[in-house]
């Protein structure tokens, strides 16, 4: 890396390593969440970690197995196969090959605006709910009961609380034990890698006192070495199957790992995140790891942000936890044999905590209604009938209400501020002076297809009401575009108030607006004198007496053909 200073150099080892050693647990127990095995976590934050640091333009982004995708997998590969089966390792690792060749092309067609109709109230709405599943899915684990596989989260924390009598309490204390280290060391400092101690711990009590005898679920024998070059092999049958679940974790991870590396540029200011090259990267992450044996990875908000705070100044970080990631595979697995899984339920609970996002929904509730709404709905659909179902009616109701808002956009009736020659919205402004023979109104949005109606009823409304009404100034400062359906609902109005006996101004139109009139020919129905260049010289221009004068005194665009 040239010009990389010695300093940068230390604090990226640094951070690499703090980064690594919460990576370990974590990828170990996000594999088995996905219904992987553990080794597949590790895997996953080998290679991809190593192919993003080339290609992607976050500095300090990390990625690696999270919670969201793991939980998505499973819910939907686990329909078509049983969890740990080789059917199922090989169709997870069909999904992130797919999953990766989709962000590559998004980010090759600069399709990455797509992911905006997954808005942030769904976004919230799906991660919460996440939360909740993940929590649940965990109890078995935390418990040490057996729980089969159901097809809703309800009909399985309702099996869990009619087996709660059968609980392994040692089981159970170890969970809550490793719980309460991990809160403790969170709480002390972020930097403590507080999953690998706890996970030691409980293997060291495990193996002291022998209680893989006395019913204590463990993690069992963990491959060790690198995983090698392996083809991913899949039917047309299995794309389609396993379509669905691709693009489900397709789309949350984009918006996922753009959100966060748009959060970290924001926080240092010494990089430039480009979304379509950050989709080609975590593409390529995904494409080049699952010939690795990598399960399918993204941004981690967690480790990111211990990246961060540990002083990482670049993707050399994540180079240096590939490599610890690779040393643990060649030394270090079979340590794992003892590893409790309720230690590893205990990291999840504890990582996953962050998910719920109530804060948010109070201050949507407050503020938003419909973003309230919005989060909701994701929730409880996604609770109720599924995490795929709770995405699409998130996006589906993300939709209707851009629309909704789009088709009835903000009008203002504006008066004059006393002492100035600014006009503005007499609802705001009381005090504001308003004219018996004058209306003046401002629409704040685009004149298109979708709003042309709305507009024009909202005009020849606003006029009816008004009995000495003599002229309607159109504000049209906010009016960015206009099309030929804009158009069309614009001559109405204009036709509609002159039948009346009226004048009709237009003030404040932008130039591409201006175009639009001009190569409509729209310009010469308002006629050039009737156009201005804000709301007070079209009053100034109605009350003068002399309006030949006031012409040669104004300023005003020169090449009139073209206003």
């Amino acid at each position: 890396m040239p010009n990389h200073p010695r300093k940068s150099y230390r604090a990226d080892l640094i951070a690499g390593l703090t980064v690594g050693v919460i990576l370990v647990p974590q990828g170990m127990a996000y594999a088995l969440l996905a219904g992987m095995p553990p080794i597949y976590g590790l895997y996953g934050g080998l290679i991809p970690l190593l192919i993003y640091a080339i290609f992607g333009s976050s500095r300090r982004l990390s990625i690696g197995p999270v919670a969201i995708d793991a939980l998505l997998i499973l819910a939907g590969i686990s329909q078509l196969a049983e969890p740990l089966s080789a059917e199922y390792v090989q169709l997870v690792l069909l999904s992130g090959l797919m999953i990766g060749v989709f962000q590559v092309m998004m980010g090759l067609f600069r399709l990455g605006f797509l992911v905006n109709f997954l808005s942030h109230p769904v976004v919230l709405g799906f991660t919460s709910a996440a939360a909740v599943i993940i929590a649940i899915s965990q109890l078995k684990d935390l418990l040490g009961i057996q729980v089969p596989r159901f097809s809703h989260i309800y009909e399985t924390a309702r099996y869990v609380y009619l087996q709660i009598a059968e609980t392994n309490l040692q089981t159970l204390a170890i969970g809550v034990g490793g719980i309460i280290l991990l809160l403790i060391f969170t709480r002390i400092n972020k930097r403590i890698p507080a999953a690998l101690i706890t996970m030691i711990l409980g293997i060291l009590v495990v193996r002291i006192f022998d209680l893989d005898k006395m019913g204590i679920a463990i993690i069992g024998e963990v491959p060790s070495g690198l995983p090698g070059f392996k083809s991913v092999s899949g039917t047309w049958a299995d794309m389609q199957a396993v379509l669905p679940t691709v693009l489900t974790v397709c789309f949350i991870g984009i918006v996922e790992s753009i959100s966060i590396a748009k959060y970290l540029e924001s926080t240092n200011r010494d990089h430039t995140v480009r979304p379509n090259q950050e989709l080609m990267a975590l593409g390529l992450s995904k494409v080049v790891g699952s010939f690795f044996q990598a399960i399918p990875t993204s941004a981690s908000f967690t480790r990111s942000a211990v990246n961060n705070e540990s002083g990482a100044k670049s993707q050399l970080s994540a180079v240096v936890s590939a490599i610890l990631i690779g040393l643990t595979l060649l030394f270090l697995t079979p340590l794992f044999f003892f590893l409790p899984k309720a230690i590893l339920a205990a990291v999840i609970l504890v990582a996953v905590r962050k998910l719920f996002h109530w804060k948010e929904a109070l201050r949507f509730w407050k503020v938003y209604p419909s973003d309230f709404l919005m989060m909701l709905t994701t929730f409880v659909v996604t609770l109720l009938l599924g995490i795929q179902e709770g995405v699409l009616s998130g996006v589906c109701l993300s939709i209707v209400l851009m629309v909704y808002r789009s088709s009835r956009p903000h009008v203002a009736e504006l008066g004059m501020i006393p002492g100035t020659t600014q006009y503005r919205n007499v609802t705001r402004f009381p005090d504001a002076i308003q004219y018996d023979d004058i209306l003046i109104l401002r629409f704040d949005a685009p004149l298109y297809f979708g709003n042309a109606a709305y507009f024009k009823d909202t005009i020849l409304r606003e006029t009816i009401k008004e009995e000495n009404l003599e002229l309607v100034v159109l504000d049209a400062s906010s009016m960015y575009d206009l099309d030929s359906t804009g158009i069309d609902a614009l001559i109405e109005v204009i036709e509609t108030i002159r039948k009346e006996g009226k004048t009709f101004f237009v003030s404040g139109a932008l130039g591409p607006v201006r175009d639009r009139l001009h190569e409509s020919e729209l310009s010469k129905l308002i006629g050039p004198q009737n156009q201005f260049l804000n709301v007070h010289q079209a009053v100034q221009y109605f009350r003068t007496s002399d309006k030949e004068a006031f012409w040669k005194n104004a300023a005003i665009q020169t090449n009139v053909e073209n206003l």
